[in-house]
């Protein structure tokens, strides 16, 4: 999952919000944070933040444009608007948090695995 992709996650999951008051709170907090974060860093850019306003309304329309001005402002790999996001999904959706942890490129790469607890033998001759 890409920065953008998981930052776009965690607004859909933060405007979706928890089941229980203090799930809740804690994700409307995660939520509000991770969104001042993003106007901070897409100030100036218009069309970003009319989609961060529109979050949760028409999700094909915001999330493509707001991919995409997060990946041209840098906002996508931005440790902090990252870390916010993280934080986000793990209170929202735990599970889809931890698979957004693992960011791997394995372009040329050959016998490879991925996952976690993994066992792989090579047999030289």
């Amino acid at each position: 999952m890409t920065g953008a992709e998981m930052i776009v996650a965690a607004l859909a999951a933060g405007a979706a919000a928890g089941s229980t008051d203090v799930t809740k709170s804690a994700i409307l907090d995660a939520y509000i944070g991770l969104k001042n974060l993003l106007q901070q860093r897409l100030s100036g850019r218009d069309r970003a933040q009319e989609a961060l306003d529109a979050v949760g309304v028409g999700a094909d329309q915001w999330q493509a444009l707001l991919s995409e001005d997060l990946a041209e402002s840098g906002a996508a790999a931005d440790k902090q608007v990252i870390t916010a996001a993280r934080r986000l999904l793990s209170l929202a959706e735990p599970d889809r948090a931890t698979a957004a942890s693992y960011q791997m490129s394995a372009d040329s790469a050959k016998g490879v695995q991925f996952g976690s607890h993994n066992t792989q033998t090579y047999t030289f001759s």
